[in-house]
């Protein structure tokens, strides 16, 4: 996979090394495509490396939209899968979202694989109440505990953090975004400056025309993730991730898009 900007000269290592470089050139206000994030049917799929070493896949897919009165949703599931055979990690998960069509969530299952035993953590976000419900227990039944977090308006969680960003990729501006985290309420503070920029990676035999962005988990999630990360999502309406660099308990990893599946699209080249 390399990396290259508009500008050209800038490659993988330096971003490894310097995640949240400047920004560079800003795509004008008045080229923002639409968004048309949440679409029934999108499948992504992404490679995750720490260094030369391929550790795992993580499949997300868009598989379902009910509309109610006043509400329609998307349901999003995740499954994190680390490679056979990978030295020290064995790592297993499935996260679920049901998002609405302002990309909040409004419930979270997150399943993790301990041994043989999946344990869950279920959550049910009521704004109107301005509470979170929450389930913790095992074997996906058997609940251990029930706790409720009271919170202040719209929330994220684990995995609709990964629609909202692409919601409000082209915002221009520092944001601070609230999640459930680990049955916490969490932050996580995300620079949207569009820098506009050229990658390639191992699936696609062009640039790709992205736009980047940087931010900071303030919070530990699965697999260790915290601290700075940066993406660099596709410069059209369906912002697609392309390349994401995160700091887990490893280390620096890379995300990198390996397959897709979403009617009437495929990654925009990059023109210069």
């Amino acid at each position: 996979m390399k990396l290259t900007t508009r500008r050209g000269g800038w490659v993988l290592p330096v971003l490894f090394l310097f995640a949240g470089t400047p920004a560079m050139a800003q795509s004008p206000a008045h080229t923002d495509p639409p968004s048309h994030v949440l679409m029934e049917g999108e499948e992504l799929t992404y490679n995750v490396r720490y260094a030369f070493l391929d550790l795992g896949q993580i499949r997300i897919k868009t598989i379902a939209r009910e509309r109610k009165p006043g509400m329609t949703t998307f349901s999003g599931i995740a499954y994190i899968d680390s490679y056979k055979n990978v030295p020290l990690v064995d790592l297993h998960a499935i996260f679920q979202s049901k998002i609405d069509s302002t990309v909040f969530s409004r419930g979270f299952t997150g399943k993790m694989k301990q041994d043989d035993v999946w344990d869950f953590s279920r959550y049910t976000f009521d704004y109107d109440r301005r509470m979170v419900a929450m389930e913790m227990g095992q074997k996906d039944t058997v609940i251990a505990r029930r706790e409720t977090l009271w919170v202040d308006g719209t929330c994220q969680d684990g995995l609709s953090l990964f629609f909202y960003a692409r919601q409000h990729l082209f915002a221009g501006r520092d944001m601070n975004v609230p999640a459930i985290v680990t049955e916490k309420k969490v932050n996580t503070f995300i620079r949207f400056d569009k820098r506009r920029d050229d990658v390639e990676v191992d699936a696609v035999d062009y640039p790709i025309d992205v736009v980047g962005f940087e931010g900071n988990a303030e919070f530990v999630g699965i697999f260790g993730l915290t601290g700075g990360f940066d993406g660099w999502f596709s410069n059209d309406e369906a912002r697609v991730p392309i390349v994401a660099h995160m700091k887990v308990i490893l280390g620096s990893v890379t995300l990198e898009l390996m397959s897709w599946k979403r009617p009437g699209w495929a990654p925009p080249r990059a023109t210069n």
